[in-house]
């Protein structure tokens, strides 16, 4: 589940979890993405675990990224590396975790993601929110942005009330006017252009390329959630954006029948949440797509 520690060092950390024998031998520096550091740390007694450290946040910011993952372990159908501990130690904030040895993609491994991801999207979600059907039980991050989870019985609510609308409100005195009142009008009457799911779905909230890799079982396993609970197009949607999956995974998630008719129509209003935030963390770069998903 993830111990959360505070104020000692990374090797008291390492002997409390794992042995008071047990030492790091080796601190490799891996990729870990825009916002943290990242190393794989060999420890003395021969196992392998990944760090992410980072001086400029909170321990809250890395307990949401365990919650997240623990969430994603629950329903025990797609690969997950397991949280050890998180909280401050002397490089600030930090998160141990399970350290996954890359693999060679089986034969059927787009295929299995598919039918995987979509297990995920079918698995009970009810002890994910209190108190409503969509949400979360606590906020956490969409990259470095912060990211509403209140409960809400309605996912057009939701995604207009804790997506959408936090977004703009972040970029309403940058973004132009004519731009602003068009976002405006869409939240107003969100509900013209999306639809209440048949049934929630517990979501990886940030699923692009760069947050699934091949497992040492040569499967997909899924890192650096954003999770809650929502409907499981903006899920599809958001592998979309950046160049897409393969074809057999979306063949093999379409067996699901979670895909509603008129996808395709809604697949940028739900984009538009990520473009809004890349607009926001990044610059102006990101304004014309925000624009032309805007309809």
């Amino acid at each position: 589940m993830g111990m959360l520690y505070d104020n000692k060092t990374l090797d008291e950390i390492i002997q409390d979890l794992y042995g008071e024998n047990v030492s790091v031998e080796r601190r490799r520096r891996v990729s870990g993405g825009d916002i943290n550091e990242a190393f794989l740390l060999e420890l003395s007694d021969g196992s392998k675990v990944f760090l992410k450290e980072n001086r400029g946040k909170t321990p809250e910011f890395f307990k949401a990224e365990a919650d997240g993952l623990n969430a994603l372990n629950a329903p025990g159908v797609i690969r997950v590396p397991v949280p050890a501990a998180y909280g401050k130690a002397e490089g600030g904030a930090f998160l141990l975790m399970e350290y996954l040895e890359p693999g060679i993609k089986s034969r059927g491994f787009w295929e299995d993601f598919g039918h995987s991801l979509a297990a995920l999207h079918c698995a009970d979600t009810a002890s994910f929110v209190k108190k409503g059907k969509f949400g979360f039980t606590s906020d956490n991050f969409i990259g470095a942005s912060p990211q509403k989870n209140d409960p809400k019985e309605n996912w057009i609510q939701f995604f207009a009330e804790c997506r959408l609308l936090p977004q703009f409100r972040m970029a309403a005195d940058i973004l132009p006017v004519e731009t602003a009142k068009r976002l405006d009008r869409l939240i107003a009457h969100l509900d013209q252009y999306l639809m209440e799911p048949e049934h929630p779905s517990l979501l990886h909230g940030d699923l692009w390329g760069g947050n699934f890799l091949c497992g040492p079982e040569g499967r997909a396993a899924l890192i650096d959630p954003a999770v809650y609970v929502g409907c499981a197009e903006a899920d599809i949607a958001m592998t979309e954006l950046f160049g897409g999956f393969s074809e057999t995974f979306y063949g093999a998630y379409r067996e699901s029948g979670l895909l509603q008719p008129g996808y395709h129509e809604r697949r940028d209003i739900y984009n538009l949440y990520h473009m809004l935030n890349h607009f926001n963390l990044f610059g102006g770069s990101y304004l014309g797509a925000v624009q032309r998903m805007i309809p």
